[in-house]
């Protein structure tokens, strides 16, 4: 766990993002940044690569570090201990006389000495075993940590820029439209199409992923019962909303499903607010964003 941390921490280094920034940019808060690059919490493997991508840098050394940690928490990194064998009960054996140089026989062979026992052969067995495998697990998450890959000044070609997709992304354009952004991994870098600060102190954004087509919206910083929906006025079935149904909900992101749109799309968000006891609803405030 703290390798991984430590790995994870020179990555924000390298973004340049502060734990607000890497909010912004993820889809955790702020808080859970924080537990992640302390080391007291194991981070979501998405979270990790997410991390990776920001920095510039292959995932694949950070995703081993993160998989030795889970291993290593669920205790399926754990090497079982060897019983330490009982020593074996002695037995009084008569006194045997020893031959006299005259009765001794020299073409007579000595005695070969007695097999171990089987207790003790089963042991040295499992022991050779354990030790074959933890030099094979060695050596594999070595190659894995030291298997040089792409830096981020490699740069991509324009063409390949533009084509280029996260890993695991889960759909594309109209395969997308009523999907999580999250559910399909089109939220690893998104650009922000617009912001907005309600009266209530509650954020909205509209979000769009020009790997995915996709653009949605999310709110954070508001209270239990506000809603809020987005649109892509004109066009029928694009409408998507969400609610903030829980405390949990409140500290962290509330995100609509995604609607498919292309770069020149206007799209709409609208931010309804909670309605106090014994009293009416607060006004509606939407605003709207063009997707670049």
């Amino acid at each position: 766990m703290n390798q991984l941390a430590a790995a994870l921490r020179q990555l924000r280094t390298e973004t340049g993002l502060s734990l607000a920034g890497l909010a912004a940019k993820t889809p955790y808060s702020k808080s859970s940044w924080e537990r992640y690059l302390n080391g007291k919490t194991l981070p979501p493997r998405e979270a990790v690569e997410a991390l990776c991508r920001l920095a510039g840098e292959p995932v694949g050394r950070c995703v081993a570090l993160w998989e030795i940690a889970e291993a290593e928490g669920s205790g399926r990194g754990a090497v079982p201990a060897i019983p330490a064998t009982a020593a074996a009960p002695t037995t009084a054996q008569p006194a045997v006389p020893l031959p006299s140089p005259q009765s001794a026989s020299p073409s007579t062979p000595p005695a070969p000495p007695p097999p171990p026992a089987p207790e003790r052969r089963g042991v040295v067995t499992l022991a050779v075993l354990a030790s074959i495998c933890a030099v094979a697990v060695t050596a594999m998450v070595l190659a894995l940590l030291l298997l040089p890959g792409p830096r981020a000044s490699e740069s991509l070609s324009p063409t390949a820029a533009t084509t280029a997709t996260p890993t695991g992304q889960g759909c594309h354009g109209a395969d997308c439209e009523g999907r999580s952004p999250m559910a399909m991994r089109c939220a690893a870098q998104p650009d922000t199409v617009a912001r907005h600060e309600t009266a209530t102190g509650a954020w909205m954004e509209l979000r769009h992923s020009r790997v995915c087509g996709t653009t949605w919206a999310r709110t954070w910083g508001g209270r239990i019962g506000d809603r809020i929906e987005m649109s892509v006025p004109g066009r029928t079935g694009s409408t998507h909303g969400a609610r903030v149904g829980s405390a949990m909900d409140a500290d962290s992101y509330v995100y609509t499903l995604m609607a498919v749109t292309a770069p020149g799309t206007v799209v709409r968000a609208c931010f309804q607010p909670a309605a106090k006891a014994g009293a009416a609803p607060g006004l509606r405030e939407c605003f709207d964003g063009r997707v670049r």
